[in-house]
């Protein structure tokens, strides 16, 4: 009881202490190299089981950069380059964040992914190509530990950790981290149970649960993580504690070292719920301040299809990290679910788009949601595309395409997706810019038009769920407003796999009407600006 008292009493004075929005993230951070007018795009680049054949992962990806490049992608979040607990993890089986690939351990010198010496080879080449590379850091829990330990640990009850469900009592706990493989290279750090708060496994008994750590030094769980059953500081594995000194130490070290000695430009953070959000927050001003990168980007994985449940976290970290638009997505997933019945009118509502575009990176799938990983909300083939045209032409927010949806794989790929995703990035590279208006008047069509400006030229996209008619010819019809100095210009759907037939004119006031099939989705623009 005294417990939950005190947590309570700390989120009320969270609430109240930061009450204010900051400024929006993505405008103050860098994403692209250089200066330009041309759209931002990142590309998420891994499946959940992604191999290629031949090459190592990241060969594969210095080998695609070209075309990344051609495509008009700026940023690319790459799976976490650290040695997993298993041979072929992907990493987010943290077992040491220190080997990228460069030391025989866990029985293997590489990573699933590739060598460290192909990592940073492939980061360059990108780098060489406009592209910058997110690392991803997983620095909410370790697995794979060298030897097991002995210490109190008292049973909690997994749907809520602030109730105890025994008394405390000596476990036997995998938490001992030695790296004899590395030996000492880059970092002394070994980790004991002391640097950890929980863990899901008592190996003297053979029991699995969630035990929380107990002694003279632990401070139990943090207070300063997601309320989700109660507490929600455990999530897997073996839990860090963020507020251990030495920690803390390693970790900040590892920030700077990572991103120097690979050319990494940003971070991509997983799990954040379940870490000590006042040290996430110091680990970022400490990077940007130390490396001299105040427009570092970062990125965070707040997993909730709450919106309520983000801005608490939109507050606190000060405008420094983006969030990636977990509502938006499940919009869109409940979209292609429901097909027709879905009212396209309300797609956005309850997206961090919607709320603050400035702080939202917008995602169709990604590696969690793909079909039976534990996040399963995979978004049907039916409504893919059309919800790929909202995050990439639609004007705000930062995109992140992903690799499943684009490149041939055998978990997810469908090559009509992909064909039309293709034209979408070009469509995005070539023509969404300048203002932007809404037509969302019906339920089963939407449409938005962006009218370019004195560089680029604008377009007008159309996105329907209808059920599609038997007769061929039926079409919606959307009449929407190019702006005045698109008037007297001819416009051309952008989709398909011919020249349309049909033009739009739009008339000495900019008003034209627009149409797309039922069910589909078309970009229409200007004549003059359109080539195949």
């Amino acid at each position: 009881m005294i417990m939950m008292f005190s947590d309570t009493l700390f989120r009320l004075w969270e609430s109240l202490t930061f009450w204010r929005y900051p400024q929006p993230a993505l405008p103050r951070m860098r994403l692209k190299p250089g200066r330009g007018d041309q759209n931002a795009l990142m590309v998420q680049f891994f499946t959940w089981e992604a191999t290629h054949p031949q090459l190592s992962w990241w060969r594969h990806f210095e080998a695609e950069v070209p075309n990344l490049a051609a495509m008009g992608v700026t940023q690319v979040w790459l799976p976490p380059p650290n040695k997993a607990m298993r041979k072929q993890g992907q990493g987010y089986d943290a077992y040491d964040l220190w080997d990228l690939g460069e030391f025989y351990q866990k029985g293997t010198i590489a990573t699933r992914w590739g060598t460290k010496e192909e990592l940073v080879r492939a980061i360059a080449a990108a780098n060489a190509h406009g592209i910058d590379v997110l690392i991803d850091a997983v620095l909410n829990h370790k697995l794979g530990a060298d030897r097991p330990e002995k210490f109190m640990a008292t049973p909690v009850d997994p749907n809520n950790r602030l109730k105890d469900i025994g008394p405390p009592k000596e476990i036997e706990g995998w938490t001992a981290f030695d790296f004899d493989g590395r030996a000492e290279k880059y970092s002394s750090f070994k980790w004991t149970y002391e640097h950890f708060t929980g863990l899901d496994w008592d190996h003297r008994t053979r029991t699995k649960g969630i035990y929380r750590i107990t002694s003279e030094k632990h401070e139990g769980w943090s207070k300063w993580v997601d309320s989700e059953n109660g507490n929600y500081d455990y999530l897997l594995g073996i839990d860090i504690d963020h507020r251990h000194p030495d920690v803390r130490k390693d970790l900040l070290a590892w920030g700077n070292w990572v991103l120097q000695t690979t050319g990494g430009a940003g971070f991509r953070f997983d799990a954040i719920k379940h870490m000590d959000r006042r040290f996430l927050l110091h680990f970022i001003k400490h990077v940007r301040e130390t490396l001299g990168r105040d427009d570092l980007f970062s990125v965070v994985e707040y997993w909730s299809e709450e919106l309520e449940l983000i801005k608490p976290y939109i507050r606190v970290f000060e405008g420094l990290v983006a969030f990636f638009d977990v509502p938006l997505h499940y919009n869109f997933h409940n979209a292609s679910k429901a097909g027709s019945r879905y009212d396209l009118r309300r797609i956005l509502d309850g997206s961090i788009l919607k709320f603050r575009p400035g702080d939202a990176v917008t995602f169709v799938d990604n590696h969690d949601t793909q079909i039976g990983q534990t996040l399963e909300s995979w978004v049907g083939d039916n409504f893919k595309l059309q919800a790929y045209a909202i995050i990439l032409l639609y004007g705000q927010g930062q995109p992140c395409v992903f690799y499943g949806d684009l490149y041939p794989n055998e978990e997810c790929y469908d090559p009509q997706v992909s064909d039309g995703l293709k034209r979408l990035m070009e469509a995005r590279k070539n023509f969404a810019y300048g203002d932007r208006s809404d037509y969302f008047h019906d339920a089963n069509c939407i449409g938005f038009v962006r009218k370019g400006n004195s560089a680029r030229p604008g377009c007008a996209v159309l996105i329907s769920n209808a059920e599609s008619p038997k007769e061929d010819t039926a079409q919606h019809t959307i009449r929407m407003n190019v702006g005045s100095a698109n008037a007297h210009t001819t416009y051309v759907a952008y989709l398909g796999s011919s020249p349309s037939s049909v033009v739009v004119q739009a008339d000495a006031h900019g008003w034209a009407s627009f149409t797309c099939p039922p069910g589909g989705l078309q970009v229409w623009v200007r004549e003059d600006t359109f080539s195949r």
